[in-house]
C-alpha cells in the first residue's frame, strides 16, 4: 500500500501513480509534459445531459461507496487501477483526501460513479465509468457542481483527451500547470454534497 503522505506529497508536486495492470504489486509515478485540466468555468455537458439530470433520472450520492465506484472504474480489459491503488486511496479517502460521485438507477444498482482526490483548492480526477445512458456524463457534471460549490479552483484531468475536450478539457504546458497548482494549494476548499438526487 502507498502511505498517504507519500501520495499526498506526489500530488503536490504534479505527480500521480499508475500500475501496469490490476494486479500489478508495486505501481509507478508519472507526470506529464502536456497537462489536461478542465478550467471551472468551461465545464459543460450536452444538453441530453442536462435534461437527464434535471428530470432526476438517477439518484446521486457523494463519498458513497468508494471502494466499489473504484472497483467499477477498474473493471475493464485494460487498467492502471491496481489492487493496491484501490486500498491505497481508499485510505485516502478515510482521511477525507478521496472523493466519489456515484449514480444510481432507480433500483438503487450503481451505474455510474468519478473519483478523484482533493488537495487544498486542487482536485485530481483519477476515473470514470458509466454502465446506463449518460451515467458517466452525469457523474461528471455532479462532480463539478461539488467542486464549484467547495471552491476548488483546479480540475486536473492528469491528460487531454478527445473524449475530455467535450466537457471543456484544455491541455496546457507543464509550467503553466505548476503555477496553477502552486496557487490552487495556497487555497481551503471542500468537497461539497450535491442535492439529494
Amino acid at each position: 500500500m502507498i502511505d498517504p503522505q507519500e501520495l499526498l506529497n506526489a500530488y503536490a508536486n504534479g505527480l500521480f501513480p499508475m500500475a501496469d495492470s490490476r494486479d500489478d504489486p508495486e505501481a509507478k509515478w508519472y507526470t506529464s509534459r502536456r497537462r489536461g485540466i478542465i478550467p471551472m468555468d468551461k465545464f459543460r455537458v450536452s444538453s441530453n445531459v442536462q435534461r437527464i439530470v434535471r428530470n432526476k433520472h438517477y439518484h446521486i450520492k457523494v463519498d458513497y461507496n468508494f471502494r466499489k465506484v473504484m472497483e467499477a472504474c477498474a473493471d475493464r480489459d485494460s487498467t492502471w487501477i491496481s489492487d493496491e491503488i484501490i486500498d491505497s486511496y481508499c485510505r485516502l479517502h478515510k482521511l477525507n483526501y478521496a472523493h466519489s460521485v456515484s449514480v444510481y438507477n432507480q433500483k438503487w444498482e450503481l451505474v455510474g460513479g468519478q473519483y478523484g482526490v482533493s488537495l487544498g483548492g486542487a482536485y485530481f480526477g483519477e476515473s470514470v465509468f458509466g454502465w446506463a445512458k449518460e451515467a458517466s456524463k452525469v457523474a461528471l457534471y455532479w462532480t463539478h457542481q461539488a467542486l464549484q460549490q467547495g471552491g476548488f479552483e483546479l480540475w486536473d484531468t492528469q491528460f487531454w483527451s478527445e473524449h475530455l475536450a467535450q466537457f471543456g478539457c484544455i491541455e496546457i504546458t507543464a509550467g503553466e500547470y505548476e503555477k496553477k497548482l502552486k496557487s490552487a494549494l495556497r487555497k481551503k476548499a471542500k468537497f461539497e454534497t450535491v442535492p439529494a438526487q
